[in-house]
């Protein structure tokens, strides 16, 4: 927790998604087979009989590990206890679990049955008491009828995949799976294969570059065989990952239970560097294939390994090479990572080729320099003068923080504000600063607060209210270094800034320091997160992964929570994300908006509401014109036809043509851009950002560029 006044602190958190701090995956390299718990080498699993009402055949569970009943009890025992909401774990939180659980294992409602959920329904209002008690019979039961429903749909896909298929037919696929049932007959369960199989068919059709029609079929086979090789290898890690989050999540959408491979990876998202030979790997029919080499790595270094290469095999230590053919993701990435100036032996199936080759590297430390604040001054419009304006433009991907560094009391520990301090002390002569938050799911609170330092010199950021103590606010680390950037300043957000950037825009807005220019609103998270380690809890080995807990939430200074809301933008452009069920709002057991009382703060005086108000027109106006926001504007409206219809078309004509104006939106569409690459441009150029410098020009022109610097 925070620790004082300023922005020093006990590092708390404040995460979208780990998705959002620049990790397309865990930064992983690939496993697929079941590999000896990690925890205590136990057996990777037990053969159960199958459903009684099923034919018999062979399931393969997961061996529960001695210690998991001791993780579900203390993990129960610490949400009741020090959640936010301090809500007990009875009848109504089992309620929530039993219907998470059973989403997560099937959200489109394709492999449980009605009698399966009938037969389960006995649990409903038990789990609590099961899980107060480390009980986990209920996961194992349900899994075990999963895997049994899975192997029973593989003949039913197999026989749809061969049949014919009528694609010029006007049907739909429903897409609204929160409101339809599970199925009751046996005459409902194979018309909804029937339209999901033939949807993904008809996908393989619709490809940009289809392949014969018999390898179509195979691919889609493949998938779904995949798919139940893929669940028969879960571990009793991931299990109990799976079924705590479903507990923790009745409580609210970002409190979680991470298993120790999790909680590794979550630890690399905030200290941005890890030990191995600096390659992003993934999954693909069983092999774990080269999604990308990091520049720097030690792959990048050695140059043989490539974009799109097999993985077959790992050796280490002078031990034969271990088959990684069809291995889980995860446990490839655990033979493949290692403490660096190691040795790893890759038996590569180079792409394209038959013959494979075995390249021996060094591993060696990986910065993910991709997911670090940089920047790029950039030209715009004219001066009266006419030279152009001068932008400092920084891409902010997350609020990271080498979080073990900064607890041991080590100086120098990565970290996103000295990183942005730095980039504006290189500045030279700008004439504003703009501020990326577009893709910044949040990070450590307390980098937030010291950000806002660097932009403002004293007084309160945020405040924070904790159930045992009320509300408290915290002012910017005036014992630090101070606020280095006088001049104007811009803020770029979306639905996808959330929780820390919500509290870096907030703060902005509520000392009128600047312009917020965006999405209609932020994502809507005003929840703060600690990490609890569960070994160290325990009193055990610290290897039994962590409990990301909801145990505060945050305000602005002017009283106004962003949980729900978010941030409203001062100047606001078209977003595909505004028309989507994205954001707080849309997520289960999201806690609801709050006000608290503001706390004194000073109004700097750089935007005021006409201003705004006439920034925004002249937007609006400049658009109106604009071919590209046209584009936009009509995809927007589609969207909005779409979501009123809930369903997909099956009829190839009408779901081609859907498809061809969803990627021409896609090529011009601001929300969807990929992770920016470290070796890649900073800044582009694009209809969308073209507006936010426009928005800046005007900005500057109407009023920044006078503002009297004597008022810091």
């Amino acid at each position: 927790m925070i620790s004082s006044r300023t922005g020093r602190a006990r590092v708390l958190f404040g995460f979208l998604v780990m998705a959002a701090l620049g990790f397309a995956g865990p930064i992983m390299h690939a496993q697929e087979r079941p590999a000896p718990n990690a925890r205590n080498g136990a057996a990777p699993s037990k053969t159960l009989p199958a459903d009684p009402q099923g034919k018999p055949q062979a399931i393969h569970l997961p061996t529960p590990s001695p210690t998991d009943r001791q993780v579900a009890e203390m993990v129960a025992k610490t949400l009741e206890q020090y959640h936010l909401t301090r809500h007990r774990i009875d009848d109504e939180m089992s309620r929530r679990t039993f219907r998470t659980f059973f989403k997560e294992l099937d959200p489109t409602k394709v492999y449980f049955e009605q009698r399966d959920i009938d037969e389960f329904k006995r649990y409903d209002t038990q789990l609590d008491d099961l899980v107060l008690q480390g009980d986990m019979s209920f996961a194992y039961e349900v899994l075990k009828r999963f895997l049994v429903r899975v192997r029973e749909r593989l003949p039913l896909v197999e026989e749809l995949v061969k049949a014919e298929h009528d694609f010029t037919q006007d049907e739909y696929l429903t897409s609204d799976y929160d409101n339809i049932d599970y199925v009751r007959t046996p005459e409902e369960l194979h018309e909804r294969w029937r339209k999901k199989v033939k949807y993904d068919l008809l996908l393989q059709r619709l490809a940009k570059k289809p392949l014969p029609a018999e390898e179509q079929k195979e691919k889609v086979l493949k998938r779904y065989r995949y798919l139940l090789h893929r669940m028969e290898q879960t571990d009793s890690d991931e299990l109990l990952e799976m079924y705590l989050n479903a507990v923790a999540g009745s409580y609210d959408p970002h409190s979680s239970y991470m298993s120790p491979t999790t909680l590794e990876d979550f630890n690399i998202s905030m200290r941005l560097h890890l030990d191995g030979i600096g390659a992003r790997l993934k999954a693909e029919d069983g092999f774990t294939i080269v999604a990308e080499v990091l520049p720097g790595g030690a792959a990048d270094r050695d140059g043989r390994l490539k974009v799109e290469d097999k993985i077959i095999g790992v050796a280490q230590g002078g031990d034969g090479v271990v088959d990684v053919v069809d291995m889980k993701l995860t446990d490839v990435v655990k033979l493949i990572r290692g403490p660096r100036d190691t040795k790893v032996e890759l038996r590569v199936l180079p792409a394209g080729k038959t013959d494979p080759i075995d390249y021996t590297m060094t591993r060696a430390k990986i910065s993910l320099t991709g997911s670090e604040a940089r920047a790029q001054v950039i030209d715009q419009g004219k001066k009266p003068d006419g030279k152009p304006y001068r932008i400092g433009y920084i891409d902010l991907p997350s609020f990271y923080m080498d979080v073990a560094e900064a607890n041991s009391g080590k100086e120098d520990y990565k970290s996103c504000t000295r990183d942005v301090r730095k980039l504006l002390q290189s500045f030279e002569n700008v004439d504003a600063v703009m501020l990326d938050l577009r893709n910044n799911g949040g990070g450590a609170l307390t980098e937030a607060i010291n950000l806002v330092g660097l932009f403002i010199d004293r007084g309160p950021v945020v405040q924070v209210k904790e159930p045992r103590r009320g509300v408290d606010h915290y002012d910017v680390d005036e014992a630090g270094n101070g606020f280095v950037y006088r001049g104007p300043l811009v803020v770029l957000v979306s639905k996808l800034s959330a929780s820390a950037s919500e509290i870096f825009a907030g703060a902005i807005q509520d000392y009128d320091r600047g312009l917020v220019v965006g999405d209609q609103s932020t994502h809507g998270k005003g929840t703060v997160q600690t990490v609890l380690d569960v070994g160290r809890q325990l009193h055990k080995n610290p290897q039994l992964g962590a409990l990301k807990l909801t145990i505060q939430q945050f305000y602005r200074v002017n009283g106004d929570s962003t949980q729900n809301r978010g941030v409203l933008s001062d100047v606001v452009l078209p977003s595909i994300w505004d028309h989507m069920e994205v954001g707080e709002s849309h997520l289960p057991n999201a806690l609801p908006f709050e006000k608290v009382d503001p706390v004194p703060y000073r109004n700097l005086g750089w935007a005021n509401a006409d201003l705004k108000k006439e920034l925004q027109e002249l937007s609006d106006k400049r658009r109106a014109s604009d071919s590209e926001f046209r584009k936009l504007d009509a995809d927007i409206e589609r969207i909005e036809v779409r979501k009123q219809r809930k369903s997909i078309t099956l009829n190839e004509d009408k779901l081609r043509l859907e498809m061809s104006r969803n990627d021409k939106a896609d090529e011009n569409n601001p929300d969807f851009d990929q992770p920016k690459k470290a070796n890649g441009p900073v800044f582009e150029r694009t209809f969308y950002y073209n507006e936010c410098l426009a928005v800046t020009e005007d900005f500057l022109r109407l009023g920044a560029g006078s503002h009297v610097v004597s008022k810091f």
